[in-house]
């Protein structure tokens, strides 16, 4: 069954792009340890595309960003070093734990052109890894398992589910996966997961009798197994384990709200290093941005 729908936002980034924010959400900030979901797109981008609608140099701590895309390209540049273009059904994994700062730019739109489309989600960090060293993983191919059966054609790209494993360094129980349904397809919903979501990303499925379309997020309950594409749908299913009440305040997680203080202190300080690649400009504190807000599953 399915316990709670949350249909996404606009959000503007500036610079003439917009998302749909679905996580977090008032009645539902969490489902398992996934915090922030926005869908990206799909838009085009024309060439010479202003540089305005880069996310220029922002810092995180307390959570690892998770960027997936179905098309287009984006140039991941960060405070470890890391230069890493992302491209369709590839995963950028950056975990920031007690802080990183990190940009995302449109270089080949600005180039040529580019047609973009993806998801980008948040997951928090468990307590005791919260204040863990930075890192970043690209991943690819076999790092992200495929499985095709029965007109729905998967791709695992994070955790554990439908026997494989991803090989992105995860920190606490979770899965996520990316289902391409062909029309009239039956998909599993993966079990053994206390929360568990589903959202569709294009196309339209069914669940307990009902349809629903794109932009929507459904939280479902126990019980929920299976699904059914009305048309042909990419789908993503995703949830875990909870890992207890979060803190957000702009763009850090934390579970201490003096935590939160701290960084926010600390970037509009200009103690965060930024990365050496893309150190010229960078995304500066709101004067007033919302108070911390908690987040639990």
């Amino acid at each position: 069954m399915v316990e709670l729908i949350i249909e996404q936002r606009r959000r503007s980034l500036g610079g003439g792009i917009e998302v749909g924010r679905v996580l977090p959400f008032a009645k539902r900030r969490m489902v398992g340890p996934y915090i922030f979901f926005d869908h990206i797109g799909p838009l085009d981008l024309a060439p010479g595309v202003d540089r305005s609608v880069d996310v220029r140099p922002h810092p995180h701590i307390g959570l690892s960003t998770v960027t997936y895309l179905f098309a287009g390209e984006i140039m991941h540049r960060d405070s470890l070093g890391y230069a890493q273009a992302i491209r369709p059904r590839e995963v950028n994994w950056m975990t920031a734990g007690r802080g990183i700062t990190h940009s995302e730019r449109f270089e080949r739109a600005r180039a040529q052109g580019d047609h973009l489309h993806g998801i980008q989600a948040w997951v928090a960090l468990p307590t005791e890894y919260e204040e863990a060293d930075p890192g970043f993983s690209h991943h690819a191919g076999d790092d992200l398992p495929q499985w095709s059966d029965g007109g729905v054609h998967g791709q695992l790209i994070a955790g554990s589910a439908y026997g494989l494993t991803a090989a992105a360094a995860t920190h606490s129980p979770q899965f996520y996966a990316h289902l391409d349904m062909e029309p009239g397809a039956t998909a599993e919903i993966p079990a053994g997961y206390s929360e568990r979501a589903v959202y569709v990303a294009t196309g339209a499925v069914e669940l307990d009798g009902v349809t629903h379309g794109d932009g929507r997020m459904l939280v479902l309950g126990k019980d929920a197994s299976r699904l059914r594409a009305v048309a042909h749908s990419a789908v993503m299913v995703l949830g875990g384990e909870p890992v207890g009440e979060r803190f957000l305040h702009w763009n850090f997680v934390s579970s201490s709200k003096d935590r939160l203080a701290q960084a926010a202190s600390d970037w509009k300080a200009g103690r965060m290093k930024l990365p050496d690649a893309d150190d010229a400009e960078f995304i500066p504190l709101p004067d007033d941005p919302a108070p911390p807000t908690p987040a639990m599953s």
